[in-house]
């Protein structure tokens, strides 16, 4: 579908109340919304996706925590988890912004591209760990979501010379106790 809208230079002088050079301005006359200047804008719909040169694919999640399988369609121009809550599927995620582990994945088929993937080391991407919420499809891919403390683990694991840290019920409902 396209659309014509005036030139933004005449809507503006429109609005303003000075003089106007009529010799020199396009046809534009006291009242008159439009000039000879128009420029086509072209709108597309969700149901025009079909006909943009941006290619989408099939996007298969194993969902580990909630024992379900989410398949879906994603552009590649698209994240992942954005084009997953759009289609109203709920996936795992915390920041948004490729910096924790909430929403990580391990890669099972195909490929995606994560440029902002700042919460996942080079390391486990080269493993096949991704982050869905800054992730593209570019081909059709098959993830399953991990375990964020596993993630995490094996990350920052190596860091700590004592091995995991013993979670202290006893301290956390000192600590609830006193809010």
């Amino acid at each position: 579908m396209a659309l014509v809208l005036p030139c933004t230079f005449c809507t503006s002088l429109q609005r303003r109340s000075f003089p106007i050079n009529r010799r020199h301005s396009p046809i534009f006359r006291r009242g008159v919304t439009t000039c000879e200047y128009r420029i086509p804008v072209e709108i597309s719909s969700p149901g025009d996706r079909g006909s943009l040169a941006v290619p989408s694919h099939k996007v298969t999640v194993h969902d580990r925590q909630r024992g379900v399988v989410h398949e879906f369609e994603v552009p590649e121009d698209q994240y992942i988890l954005h084009s997953a809550e759009a289609q109203n599927i709920t996936l795992p995620f915390a920041c948004r912004h490729g910096c924790c582990t909430s929403c990580a994945v391990r890669v099972k088929s195909g490929e995606l591209r994560q440029p902002q993937a700042l919460g996942i080391s080079a390391e486990l991407k080269s493993q096949g760990y991704a982050l869905l919420c800054v992730g593209f499809p570019t081909s059709d891919l098959e993830v399953e979501t991990q375990d964020e403390d596993e993630v995490y683990w094996l990350q920052f694991g190596r860091y700590f010379a004592r091995g995991p840290i013993e979670r202290d019920d006893y301290a956390l409902e000192l600590a609830m106790g006193d809010e």
